[in-house]
């Protein structure tokens, strides 16, 4: 099979675990040197054995991209020790559910901080090194994908503030695309349904509760679901830009 990113490289946020852990290594396989972002090192580390075990190249980064200066640090190290930059996946993230009055206003701020901020940091550290890529790199064209979710286009009770940042995501994605799309660097959105991940696990037993009776028995999205649609979305080819992407469990309302 045809490394399509061979000679390329690309950032994943969020990668100790998840939809982080899968892209990464999807975006290995396709033979691109992946720098793997996140707060639990120990967990990169086991990810990046991972994929220099299957032959390919990573490079760890230990950071917390909530922090503007960290974010950026990110992104200059993964440069400097993978030589470019052509591919950035926006996947950390943080869903705290439960009522809108009484909440943890630290809950909110966490989440605008990760959801929020944190993307938006490291996409403006990015740009100017996906702009370069996309001029004079292998596949003259650069991708960011930002992962949001169905909270992003529908809000639900019990998820305001979540909701509100992924709806923050799409609205920043759309307009950077139109910002960028001359350059030939892509901005994409992916919105996943329900994905069997830890995201939900952040949050109180009721809640997990709550989450678990609204989908019922259903076969939730695995991470290699998402990674397969982000796979996908970068690989095609120069001339296509694919902006907005739902996915969603078949049984999912």
């Amino acid at each position: 099979m045809t490394r399509r990113f061979e000679g390329t490289v690309a950032l994943v946020t969020g990668a100790s675990s998840g939809i982080g852990h899968a892209a990464a290594l999807e975006l290995a396989r396709e033979g691109a040197s992946v720098a793997v972002v996140g707060r639990r090192e120990d967990r990169l580390a086991d990810l990046a054995a991972q994929i220099s075990g299957a032959g390919g190249q990573a490079l760890v980064v230990p950071a917390d991209i909530t922090d503007a200066r960290v974010a950026a640090e990110a992104v200059a190290r993964t440069v400097e020790g993978l030589g470019r930059l052509d591919t950035l996946v926006n996947n950390a993230g943080l869903m705290l559910l439960g009522p809108t009055p009484g909440a943890d206003l630290n809950d909110w701020q966490r989440m605008i901080d990760i959801n929020l901020m944190g993307l938006m940091y490291t996409t403006h550290a990015a740009v100017p090194h996906l702009v370069k890529a996309a001029a004079d790199g292998p596949r003259q064209v650069a991708d960011i994908v930002n992962i949001s979710s169905l909270n992003g286009r529908n809000a639900f009770a019990m998820s305001a503030v979540y909701s509100a940042t992924k709806f923050g995501v799409g609205g920043f994605s759309e307009a950077l695309r139109q910002e960028l799309t001359r350059q030939h660097v892509r901005v994409s959105v992916v919105e996943p349904g329900s994905v069997d991940t830890e995201l939900r696990s952040h949050n109180p037993e009721f809640v997990q509760k709550l989450i678990a009776a609204g989908l019922g028995d259903i076969e939730r999205l695995q991470g290699q679901d998402i990674a397969d649609a982000i796979g996908w979305i970068v690989t095609r080819p120069r001339h296509v830009a694919v902006n907005e992407l739902l996915v969603r469990p078949t049984e999912q309302v």
